[in-house]
């Protein structure tokens, strides 16, 4: 029992979860930010241009039950507007986070072939001998220095 709460103590004291919980509370907040922006100020403007009410329902066959499509569409808004908020702050914590990091830079790799001077084949570039013409490349490679 000892070893299996050191263990959670190690695993809840990880820096990873710490950064989801703070994760989770900051996005509660401001998923109220969000709400209040949607209810406040996009709902009023789209009443304002399309003479309607987002907040309506329709009341199923006369049963006392009700369909808030308003409610439905304020949720979409919300959501969306919480998507695109999410989906740039990523955006500038992945350029902020790759501002750090150099590119490597590769050198260009060296040759492993080379032509044989006399028959134009690709050959190893250590061979000293052409194994298609068999000419001399030592002697060659003396000649051109």
């Amino acid at each position: 029992m000892k070893k299996f709460l050191e263990e959670f103590k190690q695993f809840a004291l990880r820096g990873n979860v710490m950064d989801l919980a703070v994760g989770v509370i900051i996005g509660a907040a401001f998923q109220n930010i969000v709400t209040a922006l949607t209810e406040d100020i996009i709902n009023p403007i789209i009443n304002c241009i399309g003479k309607t009410e987002i907040g309506g329902s329709i009341q199923i066959f006369n049963t006392g039950q009700y369909i808030s499509y308003g409610d439905f569409i304020t949720s979409v808004i919300n959501f969306v507007i919480m998507a695109f908020v999410i989906f740039m702050l990523m955006k500038g914590i992945n350029k902020i986070m790759s501002i750090g990091k150099k590119e490597e830079i590769t050198e260009p790799e060296k040759p492993v072939t080379k032509k044989c001077p006399y028959c134009l084949s690709e050959i190893h570039i250590d061979a000293v001998k052409c194994p298609n013409c068999t000419s001399d490349l030592s002697v060659s490679a003396e000649a051109e220095e």
